[in-house]
């Protein structure tokens, strides 16, 4: 799984498979913590995340989304 970004100590990371499980997603990596974050609306699938990264991450994937979703 490739590394697409790393800002503030977290770790985005997204298959680029052709035959990906739906819905969309990313995984984040923060310390100790992981979660899968929806990429249509940011929310946790999976996992936990400290609330300022996640939202950290939940604004990175607006700001983002359309470099996301043609991945």
């Amino acid at each position: 799984m490739p590394t697409i970004s790393m800002f503030f100590g977290i770790v985005i990371r997204m298959y680029f498979a052709p035959k990906e499980h739906n819905p969309p997603h990313i995984h984040a990596y923060y310390q100790s913590t992981t979660a899968s974050f929806n990429i249509t609306n940011g929310t946790i699938l999976k996992g936990k995340m400290p609330l300022k990264q996640k939202r950290m991450i939940q604004a990175w994937i607006e700001i983002h989304k359309e470099e996301l979703n043609a991945n």
